[in-house]
């Protein structure tokens, strides 16, 4: 008998989650799978409120919270030091997460790695292995969904490109003029995304938006195409079916890549790469000639 089938209706499970952006991002088509299953359940996520806006208005979650909640079972799917203290003093019946994860004897139960639920031996994307702990938990094994965000709808505008140029280290980050020659190039407007306390000075010339993270949802709702590094942004782009072009430095591609949405991954790219990505997305040549200045035959 799997764990959710031990649980009675309407039991409460607290999905301990805590950060980052992306990994947010990704842990949403794991919950969809789970509530689908099990629409009586409620689930709590364990977020740091700088990240909870990722859940905002999903409905397949009850709360987001920064503390720990009452639950009938704890699902730790962080791992941290801080996460695994919080699965520790739940006092939930079943706790379980990765068995991989340090300090996992405080688990009732350990969850294997993804590749044996899944029964495969290739390397995961983070979108599978985040939903293998809910075939794991009782899930019946299926596709799994696209990311799922929720935005207020993006103000009327000309068509538009959200172009993020930053990312958490220098090794992640591609140099800003290449970003500059890609958006030169662009027929549609480029707007450039930034963090609070990015450096937006070189694409002063250029619309910018350093909004909070509900008015960053509404800009990536809104927009025709997303060009960036490796980085969250990225992910909430995926989670709207945005076509995207990523930047990767040293992440693996096979783990990060954009999740269930038209994308080019590119890797020690030149602007040129990138523009004849962009147009590799672009169903026809019509749709060349509106996104790109000098559309190729």
């Amino acid at each position: 008998m799997s764990l959710l089938d031990r649980l009675p209706s309407g039991s409460r499970i607290a999905v301990i989650r805590l950060r980052s952006l992306g990994d947010c991002v990704l842990t949403t088509p794991a919950l969809a799978l789970l509530k689908q299953h099990r629409p009586d359940l409620k689930l709590s996520v364990i977020v740091e409120p700088r990240f909870a806006e990722i859940f905002a208005a999903n409905p397949d979650i009850s709360e987001t919270r920064d503390s720990m909640t009452r639950a009938d079972l704890v699902l730790n799917l962080h791992g941290g030091t801080r996460s695994m203290l919080l699965t520790a003093l739940s006092r939930a019946k079943f706790r379980t997460g990765f068995a991989h994860h340090r300090y996992s004897f405080v688990y009732s139960h350990k969850i294997p790695t993804a590749q044996e639920v899944l029964g495969v031996t290739r390397r995961v994307h983070t979108a599978e292995h985040l939903a293998s702990a809910m075939f794991w938990l009782g899930v019946p094994p299926q596709e799994i969904p696209r990311a799922k965000l929720f935005a207020d709808p993006a103000p009327p505008r000309r068509p538009y490109a959200v172009i993020h140029p930053f990312a958490a280290t220098p090794a992640k980050t591609w140099p800003a003029e290449r970003f500059l020659e890609v958006a030169r190039n662009l027929n549609l407007d480029p707007i450039f995304l930034a963090g609070p306390t990015d450096d937006l000075t070189p694409f002063e010339n250029f619309a910018t938006s350093r909004g909070s993270l509900a008015e960053t949802k509404s800009l990536l709702s809104g927009a025709s195409l997303f060009i960036g590094n490796d980085s969250g942004p990225a992910h909430i782009a995926a989670a709207f079916g945005i076509p995207v072009v990523v930047l990767f430095g040293p992440s693996d591609p096979l783990t990060w890549a954009p999740w269930r949405t038209e994308s080019r991954v590119l890797t020690s790219a030149t602007a040129e790469d990138v523009l004849a990505a962009i147009e590799s997305l672009l169903p026809s040549r019509d749709h060349r000639e509106r996104f790109l200045q000098n559309a190729r035959p």
